[in-house]
């Protein structure tokens, strides 16, 4: 895979991210050529939302070699794009996966972050967050006692 530079990675976020506000889709757009790279990156259905209010809050998160996460949820939806090394991803109603440089994944609203952790004993990993969510929300909440079942896409 061809590597992107951080500004390529963050200017294909924003056109997803821009492109979601406009209510445009539920993909992301064949952006990544713009970008220079030549593959689709990542695309997923979307739930049925106005996003009328709604803001998207961009942000880096650097996961130091071997941390592991609380459970947490977002009052909205979260795109995370992996810009270096791996990350193990639980999100409730999904499997247990490990996301490499490159790779995207979604968190649907309501669902809670199970697990998050840096497999690596050595090396950072550093993810590009992309959080969706109504304005005046706390971005970022802690996982309820018990679990809540699987939001419907």
């Amino acid at each position: 895979m061809p590597e992107i530079t951080r500004r390529q990675a963050l200017t294909q976020a924003l056109t997803v991210a821009g492109a979601l506000a406009a209510g445009a889709g539920a993909q992301a757009p064949a952006s990544p050529a713009a970008a220079g790279n030549s593959g689709l990156v990542f695309e997923h259905d979307l739930p049925q939302l106005d996003m009328h209010n709604w803001h998207v809050h961009v942000s880096y998160v650097h996961i130091p070699p071997g941390h592991a996460g609380k459970p947490h949820r977002h009052p909205g939806f979260v795109l995370a794009y992996v810009l270096e090394g791996a990350v193990v991803t639980k999100i409730s109603g999904q499997p247990e996966r490990t996301y490499h440089r490159g790779e995207m994944f979604y968190e649907p609203p309501g669902s809670v972050h199970q697990v998050s952790r840096n497999p690596s004993a050595t090396d950072p990993t550093t993810l590009l967050a992309l959080i969706l969510a109504p304005k005046g929300e706390p971005l970022v909440l802690p996982a309820p006692a018990s679990p809540l079942p699987a939001p419907e896409v």
